[in-house]
């Protein structure tokens, strides 16, 4: 099994929570993260409600079926049946032992508040997304924590192509994607798991109508990731009232298909643009409803930027869940059109901007926006980095410095 950089995190939270949700979207590897802590550092008994008989057990009598469990216990997909959340509770409160439950969930349970409020206070919710870059490459990314001490970063000269970055992007990050060894067979593995995502996690969360839309949505969404989200344009676009879209981007967000950066809204004196910008959960599944699963050959600029950001973006995403830090992240736009892609901001209000070029040099001007955020910030502006396509570190001033892409993964901090 290839080890997940958040496993550390989740026996941390088992350690002292009597309930601890992992969620993410299907196919993140959850069951198979679970099943391995199950196995050795956190012994559990293993129950699915992918399994038909469990599943009607547990929908028949969800009081029964809980009290029935003795131990610690590990409820895989555990969103196929609500109604257990609130014996759970029960159950919690009258021996609130830490590790208790272990559950997992390919829903967002906290875009769910019956389910989230029935266990506040007694859950730890985590998330696991698709393998980051260093999951893949057996790295713990640090490059969130080093961002924000201040240090120097060391980072040797990338080796790392433009185009096998970009080739590494398209496969994305699901592991039976990314065990699939050419174009056509990742681009059938995910024609299949949008399906079973609509077919299967969508109509157990809503009953819906015109299903057959939300395939062109998601595309809609891909070809406008990185950009403001724009619900009447969007609306006239996918030819759905504002009423309809809303529900199905709740839906979309819900199974973690779609991901929306917040504006960053600290008190700057000026006027801020309020909209979200839209990303996908995973570049690869960008990627495939972009049409461009056969690889970097070909990629314009006009494609190559947005799905660079997007990338850039969820391995910050997944960073921070296991970081010292646990940044916020949001992104920068200002009326007057000044931007920062990526604002990282921890709990003491610092601030670390990133700017992401899909070009293979940067130039001074590259930091101008960077600069702006600097110069109102003052001491709460700890770095500013612009990622790009090339091989070569090189700092611009004692805060601002230019790094490839692949920083996120292979910078490290100099020795004490």
């Amino acid at each position: 099994m290839i080890k997940r950089n958040i496993a550390g995190i989740l026996l941390e939270a088992l350690a002292d929570s009597p309930v601890v949700l992992l969620n993410g979207a299907r196919q993140t590897g959850k069951s198979t993260l679970v099943q391995w802590l199950s196995e050795g550092q956190h012994p559990a008994r293993y129950l699915t409600m992918d399994d038909a008989t469990v599943l009607a057990a547990a929908a028949e009598d969800p009081t029964g079926f809980i009290q029935g469990l003795k131990g610690p216990v590990i409820l895989d997909e555990i969103q196929r049946v609500p109604a257990l959340f609130p014996p759970i509770k029960v159950e919690v409160d009258r021996h609130r032992t830490a590790g208790r439950f272990l559950l997992t969930g390919s829903a967002n349970v906290l875009l769910l508040p019956d389910l989230s409020e029935s266990l506040s206070g007694r859950m730890e919710i985590l998330t696991l997304w698709p393998f980051s870059a260093g999951e893949l490459g057996s790295v713990t990314e640090t490059f969130i924590d080093m961002a924000f001490s201040g240090r120097p970063l060391l980072l040797p000269a990338s080796s790392l192509s433009r185009s096998e970055l970009f080739r590494r992007i398209v496969a994305g990050g699901f592991p039976e994607a990314v065990q699939r060894t050419t174009p056509r067979r990742r681009r059938a593995w995910f024609g299949s798991y949008i399906t079973t995502i609509l077919q299967r996690d969508v109509r157990d969360l809503a009953n819906i109508e015109h299903l057959t839309a939300l395939p062109r949505l998601l595309a809609l969404l891909a070809a406008r990731a990185t950009t403001l989200l724009n619900l009447s344009e969007l609306s006239r676009s996918a030819g759905l009232a504002q009423s309809t879209l809303k529900r199905y981007m709740a839906l979309l967000e819900t199974t973690f298909l779609v991901q929306l950066l917040p504006p960053w809204s600290a008190n700057l004196g000026k006027r801020l643009v309020k909209s979200p910008k839209i990303l996908l959960s995973d570049a690869g599944l960008m990627a495939h409803l972009l049409g461009l699963g056969n690889g970097p050959a070909g990629l314009g600029s006009h494609v190559a930027g947005p799905l660079l950001e997007n990338f850039v973006a969820m391995e910050l995403r997944k960073q921070a869940a296991w970081s010292e830090t646990q940044p916020q992240m949001f992104h920068f736009r200002t009326q007057t059109g000044q931007e920062v892609d990526i604002v990282l901001e921890d709990a003491r209000g610092r601030v670390v901007g990133v700017e992401v070029k899909a070009a293979s040099s940067v130039s001074a001007s590259d930091f101008r926006h960077l600069k702006a955020l600097r110069e109102a910030l003052g001491d709460r502006f700890i770095r500013g980095v612009v990622l790009h396509t090339g091989s070569e570190g090189v700092p611009f001033s004692g805060d601002l410095l230019a790094l490839p892409v692949s920083a996120l993964w292979q910078a490290r901090a100099p020795g004490p």
